[in-house]
């Protein structure tokens, strides 16, 4: 598949990923192949349990050979559990950045990051550092 494919296979998952948990399933079922796919849903399932308004917004994406870099910001509401924090109900947004690998049509590598402290802390799980503290 060309760059250009290959970023069109990345968008479209990102749109299913904004229609809600049972449309993100399924496409990521259609557009991942990835050894850890159960975990990788599972991982998924647990992020839309805890903000079932997860939406994406591609901010950056940048293609080569069979590579796709994206940086993204997600937002969502926290309305069930998530890693041990009760729901707080706030809106969190987070920036965040994936590497993707795609062969015969398909992501076969994946590599994310986002800052988790970050999310604890717009959660108001963790504390933020106090500017003028000595």
């Amino acid at each position: 598949m060309s760059a250009k494919e290959n970023k069109a296979l990345v968008r479209r998952l990102f749109e299913e990923l904004n229609k809600g948990k049972a449309a993100a399933m399924a496409a990521i079922d259609r557009s991942i192949d990835i050894p850890y796919l159960k975990d990788f849903k599972q991982s998924y399932s647990e992020f839309f349990s805890a903000f079932p308004d997860l939406h994406y917004t591609i901010d950056d994406m940048v293609a080569e050979g069979d590579k796709v870099a994206v940086r993204s910001t997600w937002t969502g509401t926290h309305k069930g559990e998530f890693m041990g924090v009760p729901p707080t109900n706030k809106k969190v947004t987070i920036s965040l950045i994936t590497i993707s690998r795609i062969a015969g049509g398909k992501i076969v590598e994946d590599h994310g990051q986002y800052s988790a402290l970050d999310l604890m802390q717009q959660l108001g799980h963790v504390p933020t550092q106090r500017k003028g503290r000595k």
